[in-house]
């Protein structure tokens, strides 16, 4: 549910084969499905994410929730607006609202699960659902002020991250040292325990900051020239 005034922009290494097979599903949907219903389709998916991820602190296996609300979620995040741009029935104003609010609550129990489970930090969790909002703050605006909807970075875009996320999620059932693994490091004079889940956190977290620098470095520099500082009298 893009905005159809703004131009998409989707260069991640999946996009390609992923838009043919979103047609292809779109072209296969029951009448009575429209694009909110994936959307809620979509909610459900990130519910079962965060949700699968609390009781994997009991029971590893509980990480197969998650790793199905993956599945799901791209499901219905990703099929909304093909589905209403193949019937031609697009409604970019109203769809462009809801996905972004939705995105956001999705996003909160994805990050919120994962930091209430026992394999991530729930600061560390809480400051990768920050930085996340403020890359999806940046489309937003880049959508209003550029006309530009872009949603990859470095080749990488939602799809991608979900995969990502669940080889990640498949790597911590099998290999079942990472579940128990735990390295303790002094962090402002406290020593604070870290598992396996909590140090790929870290390294995301750091690759997303460099990606959030980067990107509004070069955002800015960008809008410099389109509206250049104004010469003073006399100049």
């Amino acid at each position: 549910m893009a905005d159809k005034k703004a131009e998409r922009i989707q260069t991640s290494i999946l996009n390609g084969v992923e838009r043919k097979v979103l047609v292809w599903l779109a072209e296969r949907q029951p009448r009575w499905v429209v694009s909110d219903t994936l959307t809620f389709i979509g909610s459900i998916g990130a519910l079962l994410i965060g949700l699968g991820f609390v009781l994997a602190s009991r029971n590893a296996a509980w990480l197969w929730l998650s790793f199905f609300g993956f599945i799901v979620n791209w499901y219905g995040d990703s099929l909304d607006g093909t589905l209403a741009r193949v019937r031609k029935t697009p409604r970019p104003i109203y769809g462009y609202y809801i996905d972004h609010t939705v995105d956001c609550i999705n996003e909160a129990f994805m990050f919120l699960g994962i930091g209430l489970s026992s394999y991530m930090h729930l600061s560390l969790a809480l400051a990768l659902f920050a930085v996340y909002l403020c890359l999806t703050v940046n489309v937003g605006t880049n959508a209003h002020l550029k006309g530009e909807f872009k949603l990859t970075y470095a080749k990488l875009g939602p799809t991608e991250f979900r995969i990502i996320a669940m080889i990640l999620i498949a790597v911590l059932y099998f290999v079942k040292p990472l579940q128990t693994f735990s390295v303790t490091w002094d962090v402002f004079g406290k020593s604070v325990a870290m598992g396996a889940i909590d140090l790929a956190g870290i390294v995301i977290l750091a690759i997303l900051v460099v990606i959030y620098l980067v990107t509004i470095i070069n955002d800015a520099k960008g809008y410099a020239k389109i509206d250049p500082m104004p010469k003073r009298e006399g100049e």
